[in-house]
């Protein structure tokens, strides 16, 4: 079995072999969402990373990845809420809530956000690094992650923002979530403080980097590549980094951040002995060459 069908078992396991639901309704929509594909590139950092540390893979460690799908996931049914984003269409299917309706949306969204944390907890990880996880996950997610920087995100809607208010609003809605598999992926190899801010820092930069990269996409790519509706930034008069510095400035802030984080991890091959070869395949897929 691959690891994306193992993190995606992994979800379907959480909600499908407990005792039966309180609500069946609600399984489902929260399976549509998870069942309608994505790269799951955060879930895939996480496992090569701990990989490129030596370590076997364990049921314990796609349950980790699978609660970080699992807190994306729940983020983008929200985001696409017509009071949010407002969108009919996600990776080429109609959107939760008009497969359903808001309330269950919302709800879906609800248990993609909390559930994750009982998944970490039931983990044959040490309570330690549990507990860890735990933290990361949900600072990497909640007021002062992901969901925080949503809020700076909506609040500059229509607003000339600068360079480094626009960063501020990425490093939180977007970085946070793809550092996490960076961070936890060190937590669970249990490696120095070193190391830790090195992983931090490429974590950093990936996050940079695919932002920019989704930015770009909004005004460049069509339905059929994107998945969704194109040029919403544009409508909802977002600030973005095309819209700020050009393309050809957005595409030099990509690749520049790609570089620097293949840079980290080929001085963690050389002083580490950490195996590149996987995260760098997963970095070269963002660049627009690839």
């Amino acid at each position: 079995m691959t690891k994306l069908k193992k993190i995606d078992a992994a979800i379907r396991d959480f909600y499908q072999k407990k005792t039966p639901p309180v609500s069946s309704d609600l399984i489902i929509a929260i399976l549509y969402s998870v069942d309608s594909g994505g790269k799951r590139i955060r879930p895939l950092i996480f496992l090569d990373l701990l990989e490129g540390f030596g370590l076997e893979l364990t049921p314990s460690h796609f349950d980790v990845a699978a609660s970080l799908e699992m807190i994306h996931t729940g983020s983008l049914i929200h985001d696409d809420l017509p009071a949010m984003d407002n969108d009919d269409y996600r990776r080429g299917r109609l959107t939760n809530h008009k497969k359903f309706d808001e309330a269950t949306a919302i709800l879906a969204g609800d248990s993609l956000f909390l559930d994750p944390f009982a998944l970490v907890a039931q983990t044959e990880l040490s309570a330690e690094i549990r507990v860890q996880l735990i933290h990361a996950l949900s600072h990497a997610s909640g007021t002062f992650g992901m969901v925080g920087g949503q809020m700076l995100d909506m609040k500059g809607e229509g607003l000339e923002l600068d360079l480094s208010q626009l960063a501020k609003i990425h490093e939180n809605k977007t970085g946070k979530l793809l550092t996490f598999p960076f961070v936890a992926a060190g937590i669970v190899a249990q490696q120095e403080d070193r190391v830790m801010e090195n992983l931090q820092e490429a974590g950093r930069l990936i996050g940079l980097a695919f932002q920019v990269r989704d930015d770009i996409l909004d005004v460049t790519a069509d339905f059929e590549s994107l998945g969704k509706t194109p040029g919403k930034d544009v409508v909802a008069g977002k600030s973005t980094y095309p819209a700020l510095l050009g393309l050809e400035k957005s595409y030099a802030i990509l690749e520049e951040s790609l570089n620097k984080a293949e840079a980290i991890f080929k001085d963690l091959a050389e002083y580490q002995g950490f195996k590149q070869d996987n995260i760098m395949k997963i970095i070269e897929r963002l660049r627009f060459h690839a």
